[in-house]
């Protein structure tokens, strides 16, 4: 596997915006295409990347609000289109606790539609409340619950040279953040409001610098923007406790790692 591409397709939230896309991130590497949420916005956005929605190979949610998994149900149902149904492997799907029952739901609402079928598709449910790593061949991905709801997980993807990205999806502080981020290459944490604005289950640009930090993490990518994020010195908030190589996200900005 050769150097990594990570592109942040969508740094925004639920707030409609015609600058940023709701959360999503895609990780390319070889042939292995890897989404990390897919918010409204994300097919778009994937287009505008260089990439068709048939060369992902893994999407994994890190939650089940509907800013990180809005546009599901139109990728599945794009997927179903005959021009896109040529896969040269499965698709694999992944979200934590409760993500299957949420899968079948929808299943429930919309049917063949989005059914694509047990030999296009792999549905995985995570549910380890300890570091768990789970191997796709080219690449392993580890998991740690983050403190937002119950089905949040964050994820650690590492490649055999051993790069290693973390996306931390939506969450507050806590040491499985920490945990899940050391020693990382790139983390792509999110910072959904400013330091004065505060807000239970989210982190602001000085708690996301903080986990960078004491994670001793090379580089810091903060996302998930609502728009007062847009009115303040949000690189200044963060540089109250990071001075690590930093970047605010902005849609399509894209990283190389190798």
């Amino acid at each position: 596997m050769g150097a990594l591409r990570v592109t942040i397709l969508g740094s925004g939230t639920c707030v409609p915006s015609l600058e940023r896309s709701a959360s999503a991130v895609l990780v390319e590497a070889d042939d292995t295409v890897i989404l990390l949420d897919a918010g409204v916005g994300t097919m778009r956005r994937l287009l505008e990347a260089g990439i068709t929605i048939d060369r992902i190979t893994h999407l994994f949610f890190s939650h089940l609000h509907p800013d990180h998994t809005g546009e599901f149900v139109p990728l599945l149902f794009a997927l179903k289109y005959p021009e896109l149904t040529r896969r040269s492997g499965k698709l694999t799907i992944a979200g934590g606790k409760g993500f299957k029952a949420f899968h079948d739901g929808l299943g429930q609402v919309y049917g063949d539609w989005i059914d694509l079928g047990e030999d296009m598709v792999e549905i995985l449910e995570i549910t380890d409340s300890e570091p768990a790593v789970h191997s796709f061949g080219s690449f392993d991905i580890t998991t740690l619950p983050m403190n937002h709801i119950a089905s949040s997980l964050g994820y650690r993807i590492t490649v055999p040279e051993g790069i290693a990205i973390v996306f931390t999806g939506d969450t507050d502080y806590c040491e499985n953040a920490v945990e899940l981020a050391r020693d990382a290459d790139l983390l792509i944490c999110e910072s959904s409001l400013p330091d004065e604005m505060k807000a239970p289950g989210h982190l602001t640009p000085s708690l996301a610098g903080k986990i960078a930090t004491e994670a001793g993490v090379e580089h810091l990518v903060l996302t998930h923007f609502y728009p007062h994020c847009d009115r303040v010195d949000i690189e200044g908030q963060c540089r109250r406790t990071y001075d690590g190589d930093l970047a605010l996200a902005r849609d399509l900005m894209s990283i190389e790692l190798s």
